[in-house]
């Protein structure tokens, strides 16, 4: 019988305690619990779901999960360089729906399904320049709210509809906004300053903030700073630093995946709230800018739209779940 380093290449580790980011295969043996380990393979995937019916990248978006998720807004080039756009999507199909008011592109958006979704702020072409409004979903209907106290463009939004963040947009790239459903409130800057980074959360007081470029400078970041209402925290980094790339999940449970990097990007990493871990699933075809917001959960979420060239109508469907580590017994 063929020896584990035969089949490897490689003799299993002995470790005292059990790696802090291990890769999916990884076997090692804890010598404190004196037990054989391995970190188990995902089954995650990435699967073909319906295309949308206009191409367009910077937009807005939300998601609950694969069968129920809402995009707008955008640039669709050519020949719309901005749009005011909404489509619903079933798990299926996507379906034209209310435009909002003001067509604009690179907005930020927050959300939990097809039926509750804030827009916010974005950039208005033609001389209006970057626009502060923000418009809510009902499921029907887009509503003028509170507009955000700074205009701003391409920074993500996070949370819900009542529960949000609004941050790390161009041309103030630190500076951040709780909103709290009637009223948006600047609250603490985060440590480092950076543009189109992407946010995952469910609330104004937790949330992940992610990758981007650091301004003034053509390289991406890796940096993740975690938001717990009151502060940002800095946590372990991204395994590929990249840009305007979509995800989903919690801020202690979650997926991102596409981007720019040196180029654009396919790859997808999931959290376990302390690390990242880069899965084997891919994007059939690698895109950025896709939805500013967080596009359903860990296990099941939406990547729609982006670019590269002048938008796509391709959607992907996300499910699955992160490896985990296992003990392995004898039975």
């Amino acid at each position: 019988m063929a020896t584990y380093k035969e089949i490897k290449g490689s003799q299993i580790e002995t470790v005292s305690t059990d790696p802090s980011n291990p890769l999916e295969g990884q076997v090692w043996y804890n010598t404190t619990s004196n037990s054989l380990k391995g970190l188990g393979v995902s089954t995650a995937a990435f699967a073909s779901g319906g295309n949308t019916n206009l191409a367009r990248h910077s937009m807005g978006g939300t998601a609950a999960n694969t069968t129920s998720a809402l995009i707008f807004l955008g640039r669709a080039e050519p020949p719309l360089p901005k749009t005011a756009n909404t489509e619903s999507y079933n798990g299926s199909s996507w379906t034209e729906v209310n435009d909002l008011g003001t067509a604009r592109y690179g907005a930020g958006s927050a959300g939990e399904s097809n039926t509750s979704a804030l827009g916010i702020a974005g950039y208005i072409t033609g001389g209006g320049g970057n626009f502060g409004g923000t418009e809510s979903w009902n499921g029907t209907n887009w509503t003028e709210v509170n507009d955000v106290n700074t205009a701003r463009r391409n920074g993500p939004g996070a949370g819900t509809q009542t529960s949000a963040l609004y941050l790390m947009a161009y041309p103030s790239p630190s500076y951040v906004e709780s909103w709290n459903g009637t009223n948006w409130t600047e609250i603490t800057d985060i440590n480092n300053a950076r543009n189109d980074a992407f946010a995952i959360g469910t609330s104004n007081t937790a949330v992940l903030a992610c990758g981007g470029s650091v301004p003034g400078s053509p390289g991406k970041s890796a940096q993740v700073e975690q938001w717990n209402g009151s502060n940002w925290t800095e946590v372990n980094d991204l395994n590929t630093a990249r840009s305007r790339a979509n995800c989903g999940g919690t801020y202690t449970d979650g997926v991102v995946f596409g981007g720019y990097a040196s180029t654009e990007s396919a790859a997808a990493e999931t959290w376990n709230g302390t690390n990242w871990t880069t899965s084997a699933a891919t994007l059939s075809a690698a895109r950025s800018r896709m939805e500013s917001g967080p596009m359903g959960t860990s296990t099941s979420a939406i990547a729609a739209g982006g670019t590269p060239v002048n938008g796509t109508t391709a959607t992907e469907e996300w499910s699955g779940a992160a490896p985990v580590t296992k003990t392995f017994t004898t039975s």
